[in-house]
């Protein structure tokens, strides 16, 4: 065999050499060990991004309040409208802020499941973000206070909550998610400050099989960056009109955490 015959045959050999079983899987474990460090960091991108865009919404809908504020003597609409029949368009606070914003995607959160514009009573589940129950309006004085809420009556608009994110889902399913009530039962009650005590708050979904009534739930849903242990956020609008996010151990720390007004009358 000729030099340059025996030349081509041996870099045709070294070209057609495949990988050993050790080198596939030392690259195999090298792909791993990177998806395992970058794939959290894409989640938390992405988490980051929807809670920036739900906060986005969210104050929109706090802008849509300041305007219905303007059009009505200077009084918050009323999450639910007692004195208005259960089939009434203006029953429930969606339909009255609705025509200032002329858009139904501001009253969802991306990172919700489950959860859809709500524009009457029937739907009230569906809704990801709720407005503070002390807005409603009842004549009686029995499932909400007996006048529409001033903006005069917040002793401080920049800590009073009045839209934050709630569990969101089926009605018939006890889900509520158009209101948050910080007087149920199970909600913290603060010793000296009534305006301090909270609605139910968890970083997961507290309606999901409780065996609580609706009316004993309506609850925050901490959502973002959720982890079981309550470090998960939930972004808050405030009579100002501006939004902030909170873990819920910050809400229920109250004047110890994120000492907020849920009560403002």
């Amino acid at each position: 065999m000729t030099p340059i015959l025996l030349h081509r045959r041996l870099t045709k050999r070294r070209l057609t050499r495949a990988f050993t079983l050790i080198e596939l899987l030392v690259v195999i474990a090298i792909i791993a060990i990177l998806a395992a460090i970058l794939f959290p960091v894409f989640a938390q991108a992405r988490e980051t991004a929807r809670m920036s865009s739900c906060g986005s919404n969210m104050r929109q809908l706090g802008t849509g309040v300041m305007l219905y504020t303007q059009d009505y003597d200077e009084t918050y609409p009323m999450v639910v409208n007692y004195a208005a029949a259960v089939n009434a368009p203006d029953r429930m606070w969606t339909a009255t802020v609705q025509p200032y914003l002329k858009n139904e995607k501001v009253f969802l959160c991306p990172s919700a499941e489950n959860a859809r514009f709500a524009p009457d009573w029937a739907g009230r589940g569906w809704l990801p973000i709720g407005y503070n129950a002390r807005t409603g309006f009842d004549p009686t004085g029995v499932e909400a206070p007996t006048r529409v809420l001033p903006v005069s009556a917040l002793e401080e608009p920049a800590r009073t909550a009045l839209f934050a994110e709630t569990a969101s889902g089926d009605p018939a399913f006890k889900y509520r998610g158009y209101v948050f009530d910080p007087e149920v039962a199970g909600g913290q009650k603060h010793p000296t400050d009534r305006r301090l005590n909270t609605p139910l708050v968890a970083d997961r979904d507290l309606v999901a099989g409780s065996s609580l009534t609706p009316g004993q739930l309506k609850p925050l849903y901490c959502r973002h960056f959720k982890d079981g242990r309550n470090a998960g956020r939930t972004q808050v609008v405030f009579g100002d009109g501006h939004v902030k996010s909170y873990t819920a151990n910050q809400i229920l720390g109250m004047d110890r955490g994120a000492n907020l007004i849920w009560r403002p009358h």
